[in-house]
């Protein structure tokens, strides 16, 4: 039998997974969970906050960045550029432009055995 991922829909009560955040208690002998508030998180607010300048927000004021993959295209008797994905031949151009030599080196056998061909003939 396969191994299937546990989930608390499986086991009845009792079953906790978490999310990776850490404990903040311990489980009681009677079931209960316990918080120990030394675990607590807590976080510090700077004081002054209401004169601070910045914001956590981004400014709607920006142009948005134009796409590096696009396709023109010929519409109503004109150009429009549209965005487009990231295709195979993309991985394949950008492959090549950061293993220049290796593609060299392939295309150079790939010749050679022509060149022995038409000599032993």
């Amino acid at each position: 039998m396969a191994r299937l991922r546990l989930t608390t829909k499986q086991v009845n009560g009792g079953y906790y997974k978490g999310n990776r955040t850490g404990s903040m208690g311990y489980f009681a002998k009677n079931g209960s969970y316990v918080i120990d508030w030394k675990k607590v998180r807590t976080y510090a607010v700077p004081e002054n906050l209401d004169q601070f300048k910045l914001t956590p927000f981004v400014t709607k004021r920006m142009a948005p960045t134009k796409g590096k993959y696009t396709n023109e295209l010929a519409k109503r008797g004109g150009v429009v550029t549209v965005e487009r994905a990231f295709g195979a031949k993309d991985y394949l151009d950008m492959w090549a432009s950061d293993n220049g030599r290796e593609v060299l080196e392939q295309e150079r056998l790939e010749k050679e055995p022509e060149s022995t061909e038409t000599t032993r003939q």
